[in-house]
C-alpha cells in the first residue's frame, strides 16, 4: 500500500557555533548506499583540513536503511544524535555530513550532542523538504458545460488541476490525492449527469514545491 512520507529534496547547509568550535552542516538528496558514500567523501575533501566530518543517512519510503558515523569523537555522540534528528523530522533520502573545525575547549558529551543534532536542525531549515503523496492521475472530458462543475468539485477538494485544454471539448488532466480519487470521480459523474468521461492514467507519488506540482 502506497503511503506518504517525506523527502529531502533539495540540500541546504547550516553552521553552528560552539564554545568557537564551528559545526558546519550539509544536507544532500541520495537514494542510494553508493551516493551517500560519494557526497561524504566530497565534504571529506571540501573540508580535509577539519578535525571532523561526522555523517548520517536515511534512505527508502520507510527507512530501511539508516547509518551513520561519528568519525572519531566520543561514541554516539554525533553521528546518532543526527541520524535521530533525521528520523524524528521523518525525512527520508537524505544524507547529511556535519564538518567540526576545533575551537580549543572540549564541550563534553551533552554538550557535543546538542551542538551536532542542532547542526542538523540548521542544515534542514535550509533545504527544501517535500512531502510524497500517493496520487491518481486522472484526465476528464467534458463539454463547456460541465467545466464549471469539475473545477468546483476540484477545488472543494484541494484537488490540483495539472492542465486545461480547450477544443470542440474541454480536456482536464488533475492529480488526485489517492485517498480522495474515488470521492472526485464520484461528484465529477454526479454533478455532470454522468456525461463527462474520466480515463484513469494510473497511480504515481506526487509533491508540491512553490505551488508547483512534481510527479516521482
Amino acid at each position: 500500500m502506497m503511503e506518504a512520507y517525506k523527502i529531502l529534496y533539495q540540500g541546504g547547509e547550516g553552521e553552528l557555533v560552539e564554545k568557537k568550535s564551528r559545526f558546519i552542516a550539509t544536507t544532500r538528496p541520495v537514494k542510494t548506499e553508493e551516493e551517500a558514500g560519494a557526497f561524504v567523501e566530497e565534504m571529506k575533501k571540501k573540508y580535509w583540513d577539519a578535525r571532523h566530518n561526522c555523517h548520517a543517512y536515511v534512505i527508502g519510503e520507510r527507512g530501511q536503511l539508516c547509518r551513520c558515523s561519528d568519525d572519531g569523537e566520543p561514541a554516539q555522540t554525533a553521528g546518532r544524535p543526527m541520524l535521530d534528528v533525521l528520523l524524528g523530522e521523518g525525512v527520508r533520502d537524505a544524507c547529511v555530513v556535519v564538518t567540526r573545525y576545533f575551537g580549543g575547549t572540549l564541550l563534553g558529551t551533552g554538550g557535543l550532542v546538542r551542538a551536532y543534532s542542532g547542526a542538523v536542525q540548521e542544515a534542514l531549515r535550509h533545504s527544501v523538504i517535500v512531502e510524497k503523496i500517493p496520487g491518481k492521475r486522472l484526465r476528464i472530458i467534458t463539454d463547456y458545460n460541465g467545466i464549471g462543475k469539475i473545477q468546483y468539485a476540484a477545488a472543494q477538494l484541494g484537488i490540483t488541476v495539472l492542465d486545461t485544454e480547450y477544443t470542440e471539448q474541454v480536456e482536464m488532466s488533475l492529480m488526485a490525492p489517492l485517498s480522495l480519487a474515488q470521492q472526485l470521480i464520484a461528484q465529477v459523474t454526479e454533478r455532470t449527469g454522468g456525461k463527462a468521461r474520466i480515463e484513469d492514467g494510473g497511480t504515481c507519488y506526487y509533491g508540491l514545491v512553490q505551488g508547483e506540482v512534481l510527479q516521482f
